[in-house]
């Protein structure tokens, strides 16, 4: 916003009374200054333009709308901090889904890079959040309860339970929701990004093998060891009996696509 004087202290003196801020608060830029004419009589007026610095937390927010207008998509960010200090930066989208990404990736991302804008020069550092639709606390909640399945899991079977790779921030939900339990411990193992934690029962069977707990989704869907049906090929007669068939009323055999394979995989798992 531009502002006027007789001089440039004038000019700007006329902006921190409009804003009701200090001089320290805000940013100016020298348009036109006033030139000395006969005896020093000065001759125009200064302008200047002045704006409210933003803070980090606004700072990461403008930059957090900037990313998500490059990616082409309706979001509005939004800066609330709560009575506790925290800050949050939450997206207001038109598709959730693909501002949270699969499992929360994309607002993982969105929030590494807040956190960095967020802090330039600073000497502590202050934690930024980046939410859409109370996902946080939605998988909060889901992780915690399947701590405590798996928590009751491992103890019933002695065993190490292994859960799949998790983000630092879901790992240390897994680990808060377990800190106080009495019959199992928690650690992390593998490096990232597929860093895991790791259920352990204090009345482990040392001769136990660790139960996988990340591949049980294989199991109940059929998926044995990344195959359908057994190890040893399943139901062959089966298909078999159907090629003949097909052979038989001339219908060809198609040969599967391997790309088409791993194309329709990750769309499901998506």
């Amino acid at each position: 916003m531009e502002f006027s004087g007789k001089t440039v202290e004038e000019a700007i003196q006329e902006g921190l009374n409009y804003f009701g801020l200090s001089q320290e608060q805000v940013e100016i830029e020298i348009i036109n200054q006033p030139t000395k004419g006969l005896f020093g009589k000065l001759k125009g007026k200064a302008t200047v333009n002045m704006e409210k610095k933003l803070t980090g937390e606004e700072r990461a927010r403008d930059f957090v709308q900037k990313i998500v207008d490059m990616m082409d998509m309706t979001v509005k960010a939004t800066l609330n901090e709560d009575d506790n200090g925290k800050t949050t930066i939450t997206l207001v989208a038109e598709s959730s889904s693909e501002v949270i990404g699969h499992r929360g990736e994309v607002l993982d991302a969105l929030q590494t890079l807040a956190g960095a804008v967020a802090n330039i020069d600073k000497k502590e550092y202050k934690k930024i959040f980046v939410d859409c639709e109370n996902y946080r606390n939605r998988r909060e909640e889901t992780l915690i309860t399947l701590a405590h399945k798996l928590e009751d899991k491992a103890t019933e079977m002695r065993r190490e339970v292994i859960l799949e790779p998790m983000s630092p921030f879901e790992r240390r939900i897994i680990h808060t929701a377990l800190a106080e339990s009495k019959t199992v411990t928690t650690k992390s193992e593998g490096k990232d990004p597929n860093r895991y934690v790791v259920v352990v029962p204090f009345d482990k069977d040392e001769n136990s093998t660790p139960y996988n707990a990340g591949r049980n989704s294989e199991k109940r869907s059929g998926r044995k060891d990344g195959f359908r049906g057994d190890k040893k090929g399943g139901n062959r007669k089966n298909r078999g009996f159907k090629d003949k068939k097909k052979e038989a009323s001339g219908e060809k055999r198609k040969t599967p696509s391997i790309f088409g394979t791993y194309l329709g995989n990750s769309l499901k798992n998506d």
